[in-house]
């Protein structure tokens, strides 16, 4: 067993230096952001491609050999057929891929030094586009945000960077993905910058901007300089239109919120039914199939699986956008039934992101409420289609919280500047309205229920100052090395950990055993052979009296998630279990407490 971590880490002066003096010279980050941002440039090509095949295989193959007999109830088996393969691939191969992603890049860049696993690459674009070919009600943003995120990564871990640049890389990754995916570089820049690094400064907007210009240059070579969608010539009529502009604003922050609680709502509610976790995805896709049938009857749409609530949904986006053959009913039934599609596939552990579902409930509040002001106000003149272009960022902004992101990935998206005056105003006011009624926004909730609080400032000398015994789990489970792997693994299931310590009957650390050492041995047919073979026995253990600083260093280096706590003397002797989440608990405790002393300090009569 190893001890100790300073013969296998840097120091913390190492890890965080400016990367301007990495490696000796400043040009090697920029050729770095063009490796990156041509590579994710032809992946975002490969997995928009990705998409078309298995739609094309869901929709028309398998829908083609289906009987005839069953008519549109063909419909809810397609979507149920891609979750069966979605959820084995995600719970087997890579956990982190369920879901839409940007969250798990937010954490790895804010807490593991932007360390994503290389897997994820390739486990995210299989699992997100056969989620969304087969009907799922997500967007492809998440996901090639991801996948972007970890090729960046990727990339930075096999040349050895430290954790400040391989931070940088991942947002230009992150950049990059965006860019090529929606023929948006200026966006995509943005996007990194404002919600995955959260650094504006000069350093490492250079090389996210050259990523991103890279990527969207490979793309438009190959599938040609087009918007996203084609808008007619609309602008606003009168200057008093402005503030009704305002009110949809507001109107798009309460749907922004529904959206976030929602969404979250349904993750508890799946995440609390007594099935297998892996087969959850196959009933939330009949619930999903059924709900796309609605929404194709409601639009009028017969069989054609391009429209209504199923997948990205650009297409449904442009009839509102242009004014065709929607009315305020059918717009706002779309609404809901987006809403309860897109919460079903990613509550039942599907794949894929939620920016697209973002635009279509801002286009469709927005034609709602077009639709409202010109029967109200007539002479105004402007179309319902303006009001849905601006209620597409509105509700991004507000439930993003990135507000220049949102102005210009519309913009990029329709190419049209008309609209840019009452699309700020919205954005601005929806944001306002948002974090005034509900704190977080949909990508750090996700977070802030995991413990990690992004929106206080980070302090690492804090990790310094606590010690592995005031934050280990005293209340540890294990298992002997005699039992078998059956047993292992169900006991894994029935818990939901991650891994167990190998102790015997006097309590002695022999091991540990994960997850995946389990299934491994499982592949093999070794499920009635004893634990004891599959557990890792040369194990990285933690000390009471080191820091946490010391614990995540050693956590970071061997890529694991927990560490067994032992007596330094006697190292067979098992104290406890520290892992990530309680790092995670005792540093934000310990920041939350800092802060709450720091403002007790000021007393009112020091601010008069």
């Amino acid at each position: 067993m190893a001890g100790g971590g300073s013969q296998q880490s840097t120091s913390q002066e190492e890890q965080e230096q400016p990367f301007e003096g990495m490696m000796g010279r400043p040009h090697t980050v920029v050729a770095m952001a063009i490796v990156v941002g041509i590579l994710v440039g032809f992946v975002s090509i490969l997995f928009r491609l990705m998409i078309g095949g298995f739609s094309h295989l869901y929709f028309e193959v398998l829908a083609g050999a289906l009987p005839q007999s069953w008519g549109t109830l063909r419909y809810l088996a397609i979507p149920a057929a891609g979750g069966a393969l979605v959820g084995p691939i995600v719970y087997v191969f890579a956990r982190e891929a369920k879901g839409h992603g940007i969250p798990e890049v937010m954490e790895a860049v804010a807490m593991r030094g932007g360390r994503i696993r290389p897997r994820v690459t390739l486990i995210k674009a299989l699992a997100s586009s056969i989620c969304i070919g087969s009907g799922g009600s997500v967007g492809r943003e998440g996901p090639i945000v991801q996948i972007g995120s970890a090729a960046g990564s990727t990339v930075a871990q096999i040349l050895k960077f430290p954790g400040k640049l391989t931070r940088v890389m991942v947002a230009c990754g992150a950049a990059a993905g965006v860019a090529g995916t929606f023929n948006a570089p200026v966006a995509g820049a943005f996007f990194a910058l404002e919600l995955i690094l959260r650094d504006w400064g000069t350093a490492a907007f250079a090389p996210v901007v050259i990523s991103s210009f890279c990527a969207t240059v490979v793309s438009r070579r190959f599938l040609g300089d087009h918007p996203a969608f084609e808008i007619p010539d609309y602008s606003v009529e009168s200057i008093t239109e402005l503030p009704l502009f305002g009110l949809l604003g507001l109107l798009c922050a309460l749907v922004a919120i529904a959206f976030i609680v929602s969404l979250y709502f349904m993750e508890d509610r799946w995440d609390r039914l007594r099935i297998p976790e892996w087969l959850k995805p196959v009933p939330g896709g009949v619930l999903v199939g059924a709900l796309g049938l609605l929404s194709l009857k409601l639009l009028g749409a017969g069989e054609d699986y391009h429209l209504g609530i199923w997948g990205v949904g650009y297409d449904t986006m442009q009839l509102a956008l242009t004014d065709e053959g929607v009315t305020p009913a059918i717009v706002g039934g779309l609404v809901l039934l987006k809403l309860a599609a897109t919460t079903t596939t990613l509550g039942s552990g599907g794949s894929g992101g939620v920016f697209a579902p973002s635009l279509y409930l801002g286009c469709m509040t927005g034609a709602l409420m077009g639709h409202v002001v010109h029967t109200l106000f007539p002479a105004l003149g402007t179309s319902p289609a303006a009001y849905a272009l601006v209620g597409m960022g509105a509700v991004f902004a507000a439930a993003s919280r990135a507000p220049v992101t949102a102005v210009l990935i519309v913009y990029e998206m329709t190419q049209d500047y008309r609209m840019i005056l009452p699309l700020m105003l919205a954005c601005a006011v929806a944001v306002w309205l948002a974090s005034s009624l509900y704190r977080y926004s949909i990508y750090n909730l996700k977070l802030f229920r995991r413990g990690v609080h992004l929106d206080l400032p980070y302090e690492p000398v804090i990790l310094s100052e606590i010690y592995v015994g005031e934050a280990m789990t005293r209340d540890v489970i294990g298992v002997e090395p005699q039992q078998t792997v059956r047993d292992v693994m169900e006991l894994l299931d029935s818990t939901k950990h991650h891994g167990f310590p190998l102790v015997d009957e006097r309590g002695d650390l022999h091991g540990i055993v994960t997850v995946g050492d389990v299934r491994r041995a499982l592949r093999e047919g070794k499920q009635d052979r004893p634990v004891s073979e599959a557990a890792t026995h040369d194990v990285v253990v933690a000390f009471p009296e080191e820091s946490l600083n010391d614990a995540l260093r050693k956590l970071a280096l061997r890529d694991v998630g927990r560490l067994p706590v032992v007596d330094r003397e006697d190292r067979r002797k098992l104290l406890g279990l520290v892992t990530r989440k309680n790092i995670l608990s005792a540093y934000n405790r310990a920041l939350l407490h800092r802060h709450t002393d720091l403002e007790k300090t000021v007393e009112p009569e020091h601010l008069e």
